[in-house]
Parts: C-alpha cells; sequence; structure tokens
C-alpha cells in the first residue's frame, strides 16, 4: 500500500508541477476536468451521480468555468439563481423521485467542489501567481504532512475525537507552524532562484492561516464521509482514494489564498 501510495502521489506531483507551472489553458482545462470528477464523488454519495439531478450540477458547472474563462464573473449571481431555479423545478416536476437531501447536495456541490477549486487558476492568474499559486498546495499538503508528524510525536489532546481520533491539537498547532515556516521558506527560495522579490514575513501568515483553514476542509470532507458510512469518494487515485479524498484541503485552502495573497500583499 505505502509503494502504490508513494507512486501515484509522485505522479500526481509531476502532473501539478505541469499543469500548475504551465498555467493558462492547461491549468483551466485540468481543473475542470477534476472539477467534474469530484462533482461525480459527491454526488454518487447521494445517489444522483448519473442521473438528471446530478446532470443539472454537471452543467452548472461547466457554465460557471465557461464564465470564468471569459472573464464575465458578473454573471456568477445571476447563474446562481437559474442554477436553483431549474433544480427546483427538477425536484418537483420529477417527485417523489428525489428527496431534498440530494436536491442541495447537488447544489452545494457545485461552489464546494467546482467553484472552490477554480481559485487554483484564478490565484495563477494573479500577476505573481506563478509563485504564488504554490501556497495552496504548500498551506494545505504541507500543514498535513507537518500535522501528523508532530502528532504521532507530541499528540495527546484530540482535535476531534468522534470525527477524526488519530488528530491531535498539537498535531493541529504543528500543521499551521510547520506551513508558515514552509511559506517563508519558499519565499526565500522563490527570491533567490527566480529573484521574485516576495516577502518571506507575508508568505509566512499565508500559508499559516492557509494551514490552519486545510485542516477544517480535511476535516468536513471527514465528516460527509462519516455521514454516509464510506472511507473514500472514489478509486481514482491509488492509495489515496479519489479527488475529494486528495483535494479536501485544497478546496478550502484555494480561495483562502488567493485573497490573502490579492489583499494582504498591499498591506504588507
Amino acid at each position: 500500500m505505502f509503494k502504490t501510495r508513494l507512486l501515484s502521489g509522485i505522479v500526481l506531483v509531476i502532473i501539478l508541477i505541469a499543469t500548475v507551472g504551465t498555467g493558462g489553458g492547461l491549468l483551466f482545462g485540468f481543473l475542470a476536468l477534476i472539477s467534474l470528477i469530484g462533482l461525480s464523488e459527491l454526488y454518487k454519495v447521494v445517489d444522483v451521480q448519473s442521473k438528471i439531478l446530478g446532470f443539472t450540477g454537471y452543467l452548472a458547472a461547466v457554465v460557471y468555468y465557461g464564465i470564468l474563462y471569459t472573464g464575465q464573473m458578473q454573471y456568477v449571481t445571476f447563474l446562481t439563481i437559474v442554477f436553483l431555479v431549474v433544480l427546483m423545478a427538477v425536484y418537483v416536476f420529477s417527485f417523489p423521485v428525489f428527496k431534498a437531501e440530494q436536491v442541495m447536495t447537488v447544489f452545494f456541490g457545485v461552489f464546494y467542489v467546482a467553484v472552490m477549486l477554480s481559485y487554483v487558476y484564478q490565484t495563477r492568474m494573479l500577476d505573481d501567481g506563478a509563485v504564488a499559486v504554490w501556497l495552496i498546495f504548500l498551506s494545505s499538503w504541507g500543514c498535513d504532512t507537518c500535522a501528523y508528524c508532530v502528532g504521532m510525536l507530541l499528540g495527546k489532546h484530540k482535535m476531534a475525537p468522534k470525527l477524526s481520533p488519530k488528530k491531535s491539537v498539537e498535531g493541529g498547532i504543528g500543521g499551521i507552524v510547520g506551513a508558515a515556516l514552509l511559506g517563508a521558506i519558499f519565499a526565500l527560495a522563490a527570491n533567490k532562484i527566480t529573484g521574485a522579490g516576495v516577502n518571506p514575513g507575508q508568505y509566512a501568515i499565508i500559508c499559516g492561516v492557509g494551514g490552519m483553514i486545510s485542516q477544517i476542509g480535511d476535516l468536513a470532507a471527514s465528516a460527509i464521509k462519516r455521514n454516509h458510512d464510506i472511507k473514500d469518494y472514489g478509486k481514482l487515485i491509488p492509495g489515496h482514494g479519489g479527488i475529494l479524498d486528495r483535494f479536501d484541503s485544497v478546496i478550502f485552502t484555494a480561495p483562502i489564498i488567493y485573497y490573502l495573497a490579492t489583499f494582504l500583499a498591499g498591506r504588507l
């Protein structure tokens, strides 16, 4: 299992370096694809992944990415309203085929998966996005690794005993501190290698906050799985599970990094 997890992790990192490093249409297409896969994993939990209710969600995600690609973000609110109206039309005219929980999951899923993940692309498109976008992965996966190591060594107090018994408060704090340190080290390295001129203190703050939020994302995904008695969302990534299993923390971290990189940069 460890070898499989390691190999698939290496492949995933290579794909990320290629897509995130290149940016533009390649990254956009990659995120649109994994958003649809992630949606199908979430919709499978409530058994609508191949039904008209699920396809309504897929369509809304595709339209959202179309709006994002054209830069017409003023239409997102309009899309939200139309999407909700169409969902409710499907719900009432097919009643009692679907339950209210399924309808709410389809609506929630588009924003939880597609919209939140799209902030990886939006961060990459910032003026300093070629550097800043990596903070998303540093603060989410870096925090997870640091939290695991510190938790194994010092963990005594359970963070969420009923939801994730192995996670500790000490590990959580270690993850945040570790993510902040990684952010500062990354900034120093970026300055030396590329001459980016980024602020190590700023990147430490951004990654520290991102690390804190990433833990909420991780626990939120676990809570959904616990509520529906499933171990993994999918099997797409051997040893890791599905898209939502691997990107659960990234989903929450991406928008936070985007806004911190946008607003905090001008205040430090």
